[in-house]
Formats: structure tokens, C-alpha cells, sequence
């Protein structure tokens, strides 16, 4: 068996009204590699990432995200797998009423953080990152939409994690903002982080190579390469 970061075999994805919208899916992501979810709206691809990230439960078939086994998952130990994930999602969801620096600071006193040395350290590491180095006491108003993003992805590297779940993280941004994200994610990859990325965005997946999974009749196959809309 090989080390994957993310498995599922044999695996069934329900909605979240219990609709099934993806059978048989057998998957694997090694670590440090970019792969792309695509398909049509509807074809299962955001439902896949929240059975990863344990938002919907795993009912049928194998599924590991991790050392986590996603079919016996409990609600108690959902907590503890996020703090081993980084997630970015579309909208952002960064809190509003507080700075670039306090959100960071949200999510580690969240996730078990108690140094405050520590923390203001590490979220200054990971603005630098993300090319955000001077905006942590900009509050999120403040900030474009790229750079909201790269404050997204700045939280989702916080505890280190070896897999980044994205779900259409270029979907409300305009084209060279998008490739400035792509390049990003890439980088991060490029320095051991799995990357898996649902995305409707075609135009990047010729610019920006990677694994490539298409959510269509129900299913997941692997396409070699992706041309057309």
C-alpha cells in the first residue's frame, strides 16, 4: 500500500439532504502532490472535500485523510482532524470585525495554541508566506480580494499541515488574481504540502499542471489531461 495522504476506496459520498451524488470513488493523493478536482455544478466535488474535512460523514467504503480513518470518524475527533488540515475556502470567511492578525490568532487558540510569543511568531511566519509581511493589523475591509485569499491560505498553514483541501479558491477572483493564487498553492506544494483543489476555473488547469480528477456520471475517473469547457 503506499503512502498516500488521502484514500478512499470503494467510497460512496451522500449530500448533505442524503443524496448520493458519487459511487465507487477510489482516489489516492501522495504527499507533496497537486491534484484538481473538477466537474460540472452539482457532479459531487464540494460534497468529496466535506466528507474529507468530516462536514458529511463517510456511510459507505474506505476513506483515510491522514492517519484518520473517515469511516469510523466521531464528531469528537472532527476538531482534532481539522487542526491536522489546512482549508481554504471560496467565500473566505474570515471574521470581519477583527484584524488579519487577531483571525490568525482565533484559529490558534482554537486549535490547542497557548504561547502568546508563539503564536504571534508563527502568524507573522505565515503572512511572510503568503507575501502578506506588512498587513496584519489591516483589518479584512481593508484588504482586496487576493489578498483576503492569501490571508485564507496564511490560516490554513498555521499548524503545518501536510494536506491543504481548497474548494474553489480562485472562483470570486478575477484572472491574474487567480494566477497569483495558483502560484501560491504551487509553491506551498512544492515545499511538501498535498494540495487537492476543486475548482470550475479550466483556464488553470493547462497554465498550472497537476493531477486531475473529473467528477462526472456519478463517479471520479483521472483524466491525463483536461481541454475544452
Amino acid at each position: 500500500m503506499s503512502d498516500a495522504i488521502i484514500r478512499l476506496t470503494d467510497a460512496f459520498i451522500f449530500q448533505q439532504n442524503n443524496t448520493m451524488v458519487l459511487h465507487d470513488v477510489n482516489i489516492e493523493v501522495e504527499p507533496a502532490e497537486f491534484v484538481y478536482l473538477i466537474g460540472k455544478t452539482g457532479s459531487g466535488k464540494s460534497s468529496l472535500i466535506k466528507t474529507l474535512y468530516g462536514e458529511l460523514p463517510l456511510r459507505e467504503g474506505y476513506g483515510s485523510i491522514g492517519d484518520f480513518d473517515l469511516k469510523t470518524l466521531t464528531r469528537k475527533r472532527i476538531p482534532e482532524l481539522r487542526r491536522n488540515l489546512g482549508i481554504v475556502f471560496q467565500d473566505f470567511q474570515l471574521l470581519t470585525d477583527r484584524s488579519v492578525l487577531d483571525n490568525l490568532k482565533f484559529v490558534m487558540k482554537a486549535t490547542a495554541w497557548k504561547d502568546k510569543s508563539a503564536m504571534e511568531k508563527r502568524a507573522k511566519e505565515v503572512l511572510e508566506l503568503v507575501g502578506l509581511p506588512n498587513k496584519d493589523y489591516k483589518m479584512p475591509h481593508e484588504l482586496s480580494g487576493g489578498e483576503q485569499q492569501r490571508v485564507v491560505i496564511a490560516r490554513a498553514l498555521l499548524n503545518n499541515p501536510k494536506v491543504i483541501l481548497a474548494d474553489e479558491p480562485t472562483g470570486n477572483l478575477d484572472p491574474d488574481v487567480s494566477d497569483d493564487i495558483m502560484r501560491l498553492l504551487h509553491n506551498i506544494c512544492d515545499n511538501g504540502t498535498a494540495v487537492l483543489m476543486a475548482t470550475h476555473d479550466y483556464r488553470i488547469l493547462n497554465k498550472f499542471p497537476g493531477t486531475i480528477l473529473h467528477c462526472e456520471h456519478n463517479t471520479v475517473a483521472k483524466r491525463n489531461s483536461f481541454i475544452g469547457n
